[in-house]
Parts: C-alpha cells; sequence; structure tokens
C-alpha cells in the first residue's frame, strides 16, 4: 500500500508570461536556493498564463528535469489571475510568489515564510522602501514607486510600505477566505489583496529586501499607472457599499482590539477636536506649499484640503471618539468627506454672498465673514462627527427587551410587594 502524498509547508509560485529566454535560468536558480537552505517541504509551480511563446514548453521540461517543480497552464492572461488560480488550488500551508526575473534577493524569503509558518502574521510582503533596503533602480521608476505607495498611504490609509514588490507570501487558511473577495486579474492584485486584508484586521509582516531592476523588464509604466488608479477607485467603491464583505471576513480572520475604550468625555472630544484641527491646518500649509511648487494654485489648494480631510477623519475618528479596529472606517471616510464638502460650502458660499451684496467689500470684511463662516463650519463638523459619522460608537449597544424575562420580574416585584403587605 502506497503511502499519502504529504502536502508541502511551503509553494512557491512563479507567474510566467512569454518567459522563455529567463525561465529556466530563474527557475534553476530557486529550485537550487530552496534545496540548500529552506529546511521544510516546499514546491516550485509555473503559472503560465496564456503565453504564446515556448514558456508552457520550457516549464513542462523543467518539471520532468527538477524534482518538485510542477506547472499549472491558464488560457487566459493576467499575473492575478494566475496566483489567485495557484494559491486557492495548493494544499500547501503557506503559499508565496516571486517575480520570473528574481530582482529580488532570495535570501528574504526565510525570513518572509517565517512568521507565517508561527502563526504570528497573515501576510508577508517584500518592502524596497524600509530605511535598510538596498534597491537598485532608474529615478523614474523610483518616483512612481513611492508616488504610488505614498498615494495609498494618503488616500487609501494603507499602512503597509510598498504594494508592488514581487515577492508575498501568505497563509493557506487566509488565502481561502480573502483571494475570492479579490477581483482584479493584472498588476493592481497585489495592491487590492492588501487593501482588502488591512480592511480585514490581518497582520501584514514587512520583510526588507535588496532588490536590483531589471532591465528588460516588459511592463507598461503608464497602462500599469492608470489600470491602478481605477482600480482604487473600484475598491474604494466596493468598501464604502458594503459590496465587498470584509467586514464577514474581519469577524472571522481579524484582530480585534484588546478592550473597548471608554470614549472621552464632552470636554475631552472639544479639546482633542480642536488640537486635530490646530495640526490639520498647519499640515494644510506644508502641503499647500508643496503641491503649489509644482502644481496650479486651484489643483494644489483642492489636492491639501483633501488629503488634510481625510487625515483630520482618521485623527478624529482615533483620537477624538475613542474609535477602534478597522470596522467601518471607509464609511467614516465617506461621510468625513461629505462633512468636510459642507463646510467648504459655508466658508465658500459665504464670500459669495457677501459679494452678492456688497460688490465693493474690502478685505476686513472678507476676513470677519470667513473668521464668523469658519467658526460655524467648525462647529457643524463636530456636531455632525458626533451625532452622525461616529454616534453608533458613542452609544454602547443596549440589548433587546425580552417578554418573558420582562414578565417574571414583574410577577416577581408583585410578589415581593404583597409579602412586605402582609
Amino acid at each position: 500500500m502506497s503511502k499519502p502524498i504529504q502536502a508541502p509547508v511551503l509553494e512557491v509560485v512563479v507567474p510566467v508570461y512569454n518567459e522563455q529566454a529567463s525561465l529556466e535560468r530563474s527557475v534553476r536558480t530557486l529550485h537550487a536556493y530552496l534545496c540548500e537552505h529552506f529546511e521544510q517541504s516546499w514546491k516550485i509551480t509555473i503559472a503560465d498564463n496564456a503565453s504564446t511563446d515556448r514558456t508552457l514548453e520550457v516549464a513542462t521540461l523543467l518539471t520532468y528535469e527538477l524534482d518538485r517543480v510542477g506547472v499549472l497552464h491558464l488560457d487566459e492572461k493576467g499575473r492575478g489571475r494566475a496566483l489567485k488560480k495557484a494559491w486557492l488550488a495548493s494544499t500547501a500551508k503557506v503559499v508565496a510568489y516571486v517575480d520570473v526575473d528574481l530582482s529580488t534577493d532570495l535570501r528574504g524569503l526565510p525570513p518572509l515564510v517565517a512568521p507565517l509558518l508561527s502563526g504570528h502574521s497573515d501576510i508577508a510582503i517584500g518592502t524596497r522602501l524600509a530605511a535598510s533596503s538596498r534597491v537598485t533602480r532608474g529615478g523614474k521608476r523610483e518616483f512612481i514607486s513611492r508616488s504610488y505607495n505614498f498615494l495609498l498611504r494618503r488616500v487609501m490609509g494603507a499602512q503597509f510600505s510598498d504594494a508592488q514588490c514581487g515577492f508575498k507570501a501568505m497563509r493557506t487558511d487566509v488565502a481561502a477566505k480573502l483571494l475570492p473577495l479579490v477581483e482584479d486579474t493584472g498588476w493592481f492584485f497585489d495592491t487590492e489583496l492588501l487593501i482588502l486584508a488591512e480592511r480585514s484586521g490581518m497582520r501584514i509582516h514587512e520583510v526588507p529586501v535588496d532588490w536590483v531592476d531589471d532591465p528588460d523588464s516588459r511592463v507598461d509604466i503608464v497602462t500599469t499607472a492608470r489600470d491602478d488608479l481605477k482600480g482604487m477607485w473600484r475598491v474604494t467603491r466596493g468598501l464604502v457599499s458594503g459590496r465587498i464583505p470584509v467586514d464577514r471576513v474581519y469577524a472571522e480572520l481579524g484582530r480585534h482590539p484588546f478592550a473597548d475604550p471608554r470614549p472621552p468625555s464632552f470636554f475631552g472630544q472639544v479639546v482633542r477636536f480642536g488640537a486635530v484641527g490646530l495640526l490639520s491646518t498647519a499640515a494644510y500649509a506644508l502641503l499647500y506649499l508643496m503641491f503649489s511648487s509644482v502644481l496650479p494654485g486651484l489643483v494644489a489648494n483642492f489636492l491639501a484640503l483633501l488629503v488634510t480631510a481625510i487625515a483630520n477623519t482618521a485623527a478624529n475618528r482615533r483620537f477624538t471618539f475613542g474609535v477602534r479596529g478597522r470596522s467601518g472606517a471607509f464609511t467614516h471616510q465617506f461621510q468625513g468627506l461629505i462633512v468636510f464638502g459642507i463646510a467648504w460650502l459655508i466658508t465658500s458660499g459665504s464670500l459669495l454672498e457677501l459679494h452678492a451684496i456688497n460688490p465693493n467689500a474690502n478685505s476686513k470684511v472678507e476676513l470677519i465673514v470667513l473668521t464668523f463662516a469658519n467658526l460655524l463650519a467648525t462647529v457643524l463638523r463636530f456636531v455632525l462627527f458626533r451625532v452622525w459619522v461616529f454616534r453608533k460608537h458613542r452609544e454602547p449597544d443596549v440589548p433587546a427587551a425580552d417578554p418573558e424575562r420582562e414578565t417574571f420580574s414583574r410577577n416577581a416585584v408583585a410578589e415581593q410587594k404583597a409579602v412586605i403587605s402582609a
């Protein structure tokens, strides 16, 4: 009787499209590294997504020559599609992927996988933006990468530092819950996966890596950037509307706060709201100066206001009203932008109304009107935050009334009164 085939601890997927020239060298390098440095059981899967050259033939030959190497062929193109298919089909404890060009130093693989095998983390990513990372690439790619990740952190509230490094791993049980929610099949797959993971309360471990740019990379930077922006907008709408059910995954796998903190008093909320407002004003001024050096004044003003509005809502959520955890964060940001828009209409409308009444109003009159308008807008923002945006987090949940329990209580009180009267 033959022994059952034991599932590997780690499965490393190499997604490829038309890589006949570099595939063999890269897979042999990866195979040799795992043989020498990874003590637990492992497997390499070449995920060919609709290559039109000899990639599939080369991959198939490698499966005959090298042990623990397999191939998965897809008839449709898309790196995200290939990873999703391979990871969901895996029986390993941990799944990972590396780019076929092996731009990332493979010495980062053991520390990438270790926190997943121990159960400490849910997902692990390589980061090229850590202080200890060593990166060799052109200035254009460096600028685009840092700008993209800056946008993710400021607009999407992402906490991870490097979304697109082709060096990631995750526990298979987490993949089974999270991957069905990821819709992108191309290059935005990584970013969408990480955003949904964060919103599901998962722990993302980052490993500083050494990375050397591949000069033969065929990635279309302009097309990829456009698709990434479209993906960010789609994911934002899905999270705000509740179409992407991250709350369900959060309830099942996410890390919850240790305990619900006592919300600050009303006076404490007022003081904290004022402190956040002062910091937001200072941040706006700095951002406006930075943006206005490269952008038109109106655009710089809008971007500075937008970024500070998002940061202001996040700070008031956590600091002023004591809301912890990821649940409802996108809804709060959406509501915060509405509150910001109302406040902006009040201040802008006050000037329009002033000039409609008095077209010759001087700057002193404008300043007085704007001061009162800003005071009104600030009070309104605080009230809307308190009674609308964060209301349900201030009020304790009251359990539904139990009719049988209420009847029993009334009867008990009546009997006690009868005993006392007697």
